[in-house]
């Protein structure tokens, strides 16, 4: 992948992998001064920092394809301000209308029903536990410098409204399409031209009927306050939190391990780390890949 990422024929990278092994191409690509198109979450999660300033030293762009933080470039694009709020929609996963009392015995297959994408499943995984829209919360603060509390996150069911900026006029913007990753892949590959593709789905309002939002219950999502609490504190704790959460994703896949039992696995790992204030990008690798390999050991058999 990093031959890939840094071959001298290469002017654009669509960097898909994921989890935390997806950091070292990233920079690897940015410092080649490569146009990368990053879907991968937990590169910017991990060291998002980084990766801008090796962007700018070796001329290198960072373009979102993840689909909320794509929503919100688009929305932003032309404005002379920055927006005073962001606003991340979340589908609510596969268990949005379960009670915390029901998800103690739901299994793999269930969390990988997602009800509006078709996605890979640790993405899904993710998706159920609401891991991944803090993992965008924390994207969007990077890649549009942001602050925490200028992000907001509610569940919009339809998955038709992607984001949301509302503007220091009290003017809302939003970016609506058909739950489909062509679409912000095509917006970054032939960024700033928006190009015809007959085959990408189109979106009719009137197809829609309704359109709408609701409060998230932080009672069936411990995960996304869990690592909202670390993403306040920063430092190498983001990429234990990115290590921790795969690791438990993978163990809830292979059974070992109950969902309503993920979060708990990522706070004892965090509770294990020696976090560091200042970092450079292979601490950050370090420190995954370590969480990683605690939260497993934890279950592994002799």
């Amino acid at each position: 992948m990093l031959d890939l990422a840094t071959h001298s024929d290469v002017e654009f990278v669509m960097h898909a992998t994921a989890g935390v092994e997806g950091l070292p191409c990233a920079i690897a690509a940015l410092s080649a001064g490569k146009i990368v198109g990053l879907s991968n979450k937990e590169s910017i999660v991990m060291a998002g920092a980084h990766l801008k300033r090796v962007a700018d030293e070796n001329g290198g762009t960072i373009l979102p394809i993840d689909s909320e933080p794509n929503a919100l470039w688009q929305c932003v694009i032309g404005e002379k301000s920055s927006p005073k709020r962001y606003i991340i929609t979340a589908s609510g996963g596969a268990f949005r209308d379960r009670t915390p009392q029901e998800l103690a015995n739901v299994t793999p297959e269930e969390a990988l029903k997602h009800p509006t994408w078709s996605m890979g499943k640790k993405i899904t995984i993710d998706s159920a536990t609401l891991m991944n829209k803090a993992f965008e919360v924390i994207e969007t603060a990077s890649l549009f410098d942001a602050t925490l509390d200028e992000i907001d996150v509610v569940i919009h069911r339809q998955s038709i409204v992607h984001s949301l900026v509302e503007m220091e006029d009290g003017s809302i913007k939003a970016q609506l399409s058909l739950p489909d990753m062509r679409h912000p892949i095509q917006f970054a590959l032939f960024y700033p031209e928006r190009r015809p593709n007959d085959t990408l789905p189109k979106f009719d309002l009137l197809d829609a009927y309704e359109l709408t939002f609701e409060a998230m219950d932080p009672s069936k999502y411990p995960c996304f306050d869990l690592a909202m609490k670390y993403a306040r504190i920063g430092g190498t704790y983001n990429a234990v939190l990115a290590g921790a959460d795969e690791a438990a994703v993978d163990l809830f896949l292979d059974r070992k391990i109950k969902f309503t039992e993920i979060a708990n696995e990522i706070q004892t790992t965090i509770d294990l780390h020696e976090a560091k204030t200042e970092f450079t990008v292979e601490d950050a690798i370090a420190a995954a890949q370590w969480a990683y390999e605690t939260t497993t050991t934890r279950h592994s058999t002799v």
